[in-house]
């Protein structure tokens, strides 16, 4: 018996018996335990732990399944078994890092890492290929499956490649902050209660896979609201910028992502001409405590001495409004993301444990 093969295993059992379908319960089970089971067979071919590899493939696909959320899936995947590792004590801080990177890498599979990386990596293509003959599989995918994985296994034939046509590539024209201005409006006049029995409530809280998620955003789910508003406007990102100190239902969060130098949003008012916008996210300063960036919004309008905005958890009281704020009290600056924003991630992946 293996104890922590069969915890994580619990762990996975347990997730997949709280979905609300059995045709969702069995897509998880089959994927799930398949991809684990491959990435076993391949780790033992290429002399590599086993043990380690099905954990790996057991927890690559746990956000998708946990919340029905299909976007980033690996890197979610990964935050979201982060601290359920650490919590178990049952593995080295090595051990955890390299379940992590195996997991979150699994969505970069343009790329090469290292070696339990790439277990994973074949391992899913290589289980979508045979739960699902004749399937059209992505160039990317088709390269890896028959440049590296039947050679190496001796399985004959070839894959279906999507075909890509660049002539179906439609750029959109779609202002994502204006759009994200509206949904934030809608959800500030709906006078959302943060309370699990308001459905507006659980839609806000639904990326965020602790259990008890309710109780940890009640009277804290500004940042959660401003996220949401973004991911409906378009405007995708996962749970936690990688290597970033927080997730990015914390306000502080968004501050730090906002000032990477890749992203660039965080703007002062006034400096070099800035002036808010409609689709703006405002960061307050120490607004509502003496901790600084302890409150956000998402600006509707803007004149000489006030801002309209929509917010989540209002004054820390539990529900969402739109009202009017003194533009010169308490701001310590505005986040205005750029409407072709589209997540990228080029470095190391260091989790934090």
């Amino acid at each position: 018996m293996n104890k922590r093969l069969d915890s994580i295993r619990i762990l996975v059992q347990e997730m997949i018996g709280s979905l609300d379908s059995e045709i969702q319960r069995q897509e998880a089970c089959v994927q799930l335990y398949g991809v684990s089971s491959t990435a076993s067979l391949l780790a033992k071919r290429r002399d590599q732990n086993q043990e380690i590899a099905a954990i790996s493939g057991l927890l690559h696909d746990y956000y998708r399944f946990n919340t029905g959320i299909i976007e980033f899936p690996g890197i979610n995947s990964a935050e979201t078994v982060r601290p359920i590792l650490r919590e178990l004590k049952a593995f080295t801080t090595e051990e955890q890092v390299t379940i992590l990177r195996a997991i979150f890498y699994r969505d970069y599979r343009d790329r090469t890492h290292g070696p339990l990386d790439e277990i994973i990596k074949d391992a899913y293509v290589l289980h979508l290929y045979f739960q699902n003959p004749g399937c059209i599989v992505k160039q990317q995918d088709a390269d890896r499956l028959q440049q590296k994985v039947f050679r190496e296994l001796g399985i004959p034939g070839d894959c279906i490649v999507e075909k890509s046509n660049q002539e179906e590539i439609v750029f959109s024209n779609v202002d994502k902050r204006m759009r994200m201005a509206e949904i934030a409006e809608d959800l500030g006049r709906a006078n959302i209660i943060g309370l699990p029995g308001d459905q507006r409530y659980r839609k806000i809280c639904k990326y965020w896979p602790d259990r008890a998620i309710y109780q940890v955003l009640q009277n804290s789910w500004c940042a959660a609201f401003v996220y949401h508003c973004c991911f409906e406007a378009g405007f995708l990102m996962p749970i936690r910028y990688p290597n970033g100190k927080y997730r990015l239902a914390g306000v502080g969060a968004l501050l730090e992502w906002a000032q990477l130098p890749e992203t660039g949003f965080f703007h002062i008012d006034k400096h070099n001409g800035f002036t808010p916008q409609r689709g703006d996210i405002v960061i307050y300063e120490k607004l509502l405590s003496n901790d600084s960036h302890d409150h956000t919004g998402i600006v509707l309008a803007c004149n000489d001495n006030e801002i309209l905005v929509a917010e989540g958890n209002t004054d820390n009281q539990n529900y969402s409004s739109v009202f009017y704020r003194d533009r010169w009290h308490c701001i310590l600056g505005y986040i205005r993301i750029d409407n072709n924003y589209e997540y990228q991630f080029n470095d190391t992946y260091n989790p934090i444990l």
